[in-house]
C-alpha cells in the first residue's frame, strides 16, 4: 500500500475532493481516484469522505493506494499493427471498432487484451488493472496511433506530458460542409452535456480548457478533408469542436443527425501523428499511422 499526503491549498479550495486528488496525483484517472474514494482509501484529517467532500485550506490529505495486482483480465492473442516498439514504450496503429480498455460488460476484445498477451504482463500498473499501460485513449471508432508504457517510469513522464500539453498530436478527418478559411482555432471549454451524461458539450461553466487547431487540406463539393492538431486533450474534443462551429465530423452519430451516403461505421476521424520526448532517450521522437484503407477509399471516392 502506497500512501501519499498533501494538504488542500488555496487554489483548491471548494472543490470536490476527487477533483483535488486528480490535480496531485495527475497520473491517475479520475474514475480510479473515485473508486478509492468508493473504497475507504481517502481519509481527509484521518477521517473518511466521501466523494462529494469540498476542499477546506489547509485539510490534510493521505490518499492511500493499492499494490498493483495482474489485471483480472485475459490476455488475447489480437493482431496488433506496431509502428514502434522497445523496453519502455509500444506505438499501436488502433484499428476502428476496437475499444482501448476493458469496462464492466465488455472485459475481452479490446487493445489491453491484446496488449496483455504481446507484452507478457509487462504493462504500467499507474491506472489501476483494467488499463494496464494506458495512459491515453481514443474512442472505439477513431483509428490511429496510441501509446502504451510498459513501465510506471515511462507512464509517469508521457503522463507529465499529457498534463503539460507537449505532446504533438495530429489527426486527419472528414467534416460536412465546405469550410472556406485556411485554418482556424477553436479555444472553447469542453464538459458533460447538461441533458446527456453520455455525450459532451461546449460548457462555459463547468467545462474544462480546450483548444484545437485545424488546417484545410482539401476541399469537395459537400465535405473538407483537415487536418487537427490538439493543444489539449478532452474526451471527444474533436468531435465537439468541429460541431460546435458548423462542420460535424462525417459519420459521426453521436454530435450530428446528417445522413452520411457512405458506408461508414463511426466518425471518419484518425490519430495520424504523434510526438513526444522519449522518457529515457530525453530525444523528441514522432510516429506517424498511415490512413486506414476505408479512409483512403472514401478520399478517393470524393475526389471523383
Amino acid at each position: 500500500m502506497n500512501k501519499v499526503v498533501f494538504d488542500i491549498l488555496p487554489e483548491m479550495e471548494n472543490e470536490r475532493i476527487d477533483k483535488c486528488i486528480s490535480c496531485y496525483l495527475t497520473d491517475l484517472s479520475r474514475s480510479y481516484i473515485q473508486k478509492l474514494i468508493k473504497e475507504g482509501n481517502v481519509l481527509v484529517n484521518d477521517t473518511v469522505v466521501k466523494a462529494n467532500y469540498r476542499g477546506r485550506i489547509e485539510d490534510r490529505v493521505v490518499c492511500c493506494i493499492p499494490d498493483c495486482v495482474e489485471p483480472d483480465i485475459p490476455a488475447q492473442n489480437i493482431p496488433l499493427n506496431i509502428l514502434y516498439e522497445d523496453e519502455d514504450l509500444l506505438i499501436i496503429n488502433k484499428p476502428k471498432n476496437m475499444v482501448v480498455h476493458p469496462a464492466p460488460g465488455h472485459y475481452e476484445g479490446t487493445l489491453v487484451n491484446a496488449v496483455l498477451y504481446h507484452c507478457k504482463g509487462t504493462l504500467s500498473g499507474v491506472n489501476g488493472v483494467l488499463r494496464p499501460g494506458i495512459v491515453h485513449r481514443i474512442d472505439k471508432d477513431t483509428t490511429g496511433s496510441i501509446i502504451i508504457c510498459k513501465n510506471d517510469d515511462a507512464h509517469h513522464a508521457i503522463a507529465e506530458q499529457l498534463r503539460t500539453h507537449q505532446i504533438t498530436r495530429k489527426y486527419r478527418a472528414i467534416v460536412y460542409g465546405t469550410i472556406k478559411d485556411e485554418q482556424g482555432t477553436i479555444n472553447a471549454p469542453i464538459g458533460r452535456h447538461p441533458n446527456d451524461r453520455k455525450k459532451m458539450a461546449i460548457n462555459e461553466k463547468n467545462g474544462k480548457h480546450a483548444i484545437t487547431h485545424y488546417k484545410v487540406l482539401e476541399r469537395f463539393v459537400q465535405y473538407t478533408y483537415i487536418e487537427c492538431q490538439l493543444e489539449t486533450g478532452r474526451t471527444h474534443q474533436i468531435r465537439v469542436h468541429m460541431a460546435s462551429i458548423g462542420y460535424p465530423l462525417l459519420g459521426d452519430t453521436v454530435y450530428t443527425n446528417r445522413k452520411a451516403p457512405f458506408h461508414l461505421e463511426g466518425q471518419v476521424l484518425h490519430a495520424m501523428t504523434i510526438g513526444f520526448i522519449h522518457p529515457r532517450s530525453g530525444c523528441y521522437v514522432e510516429f506517424e499511422a498511415p490512413l486506414p484503407d476505408y479512409f483512403e477509399k472514401l478520399l478517393s471516392t470524393l475526389r471523383s
